[in-house]
């Protein structure tokens, strides 16, 4: 997580994941492990980056919230770059939302691939088939388009790291279901 992340880009797929029984630890960039949302929040993180970063190649998933300026800054970070890169050489999972898939293409990670993104980043999806879609799920990445995306991302995230069961009971327990019902 970086400074200016989106609020629920970051804590919906946290908090789904969790729910789903996922170890998922959330990380700061920054010096220390308080981060601030492009909204003001602060947010306490489990870990540094350098904290981090030994255990990164054991992930089964790295994940990065959109929002600007966070996804720049997302972007500026060569140690995240270079995690991504080698998580993407063990063709582990890798998601991103909003305005972060441009990580991953200016990263070449999205080359060839279907991919979506919030509207006007399209074009730092750098050789990808943009597929405007809430999430994209192409092999092990997985991008998502904005804040509205959240939900059905996470849900998709916990059904390939636990199952399609984890997945559908935590999307019932929150009302999801209920949600797009009454649409």
């Amino acid at each position: 997580m970086a400074n200016g992340f989106e609020d629920i880009e970051a804590i919906i797929p946290v908090d789904v994941l969790r729910r789903g029984g996922v170890d998922i630890k959330t990380v700061s960039i920054t010096e220390t492990n308080i981060v601030e949302s492009a909204h003001g929040v602060k947010m306490h993180t489990d870990l540094t980056f350098e904290e981090a970063e030994p255990m990164l190649g054991d992930a089964d998933l790295l994940m990065l919230p959109g929002g600007m300026p966070g996804a720049a800054n997302l972007n500026d970070h060569e140690g995240v770059k270079k995690a991504l890169l080698r998580q993407a050489e063990k063709g582990k999972m890798i998601a991103a939302i909003c305005a972060a898939p441009m990580v991953l293409g200016g990263l070449g990670l999205l080359r060839g691939r279907r991919a979506t993104c919030y509207p006007g980043f399209e074009q730092m999806l750098t050789g990808a088939e943009y597929t405007a879609e809430l999430f994209t799920v192409d092999g092990n990445i997985t991008t998502g388009e904005g804040p509205a995306a959240a939900l059905p991302y996470a849900y998709s995230l916990l059904g390939r790291l636990a199952d399609s069961a984890t997945s559908d009971a935590v999307a019932d327990g929150m009302r999801y279901v209920h949600l797009m019902e009454k649409r």
